[in-house]
């Protein structure tokens, strides 16, 4: 970690790794960026994304019970709504399924009130293939994955673990640096050596300064 240094050093510093400057975390204060390579970055998330796609292809569908009857705890449903969400992740198709006793078949508009909670919940990651139904004495339904949203949070949790690293890096101590010159724009910067064909650094720029790429 070297520190705080004047942004125009920081630019330098990433066009002579021949790497970018990028912007991480605008929420910090100061804000955020790395000297990285962008391009490759982002080849590895396409790598990642065309791989998630080939395993989608062999999507199956998977049953998911919500119980032997309505009467089942608040914290069952959710458990199985997360493993219904970790399905749709993958790229599987979800059967839910709702199943009544007794005389819960004289209250079947519960059953539909559960079914829209559920498409509710799972809306962020899953759009409806097949609406719910009755088949006996049960209600079901079918979730598909929707691709694009998922895609969507998954580029968002690769941006926040990139974010974490990051300030988590920049929270190691830093060997104290020498004042700047008073109305001198700043960075503070961080550098760790990857590989010889690549060099990695963290840059917090001061506020009000702007990163660009190297």
């Amino acid at each position: 970690m070297i520190g705080v240094v004047e942004i125009d050093e920081a630019k330098r510093r990433a066009f002579d790794a021949g790497l970018d400057l990028v912007e991480v975390s605008a929420s910090s204060t100061p804000p955020v960026v790395r000297i990285m390579d962008f391009g490759r970055w982002k080849y590895e998330q396409s790598k990642k994304d065309r791989a998630n796609k080939a395993k989608s292809k062999g999507a199956e569908l998977k049953e998911i019970r919500m119980g032997r009857s309505m009467k089942i705890d608040p914290h069952d449903i959710e458990i199985r709504l997360d493993q219904a969400r970790r399905f749709l992740m993958e790229g599987h198709k979800v059967q839910i399924v709702q199943n009544f006793r007794g005389r819960e078949m004289a209250h079947k508009e519960r059953g539909r009130v559960r079914m829209k909670q559920i498409i509710e919940t799972l809306s962020d990651v899953g759009k409806v293939e097949m609406e719910p139904r009755f088949a006996g004495r049960r209600i079901t339904m079918v979730i598909g994955p929707d691709r694009p949203k998922i895609e969507r949070l998954k580029r968002q949790e690769a941006a926040q673990k990139l974010a974490a690293e990051t300030e988590a890096e920049s929270d190691a101590p830093a060997p104290a640096e020498p004042a700047s010159p008073k109305g001198s724009k700043t960075a503070k910067t961080t550098e760790a050596t990857q590989s010889i064909a690549e060099q990695a650094a963290e840059i917090v720029p001061a506020e009000g300064a702007h990163a660009g790429h190297g």
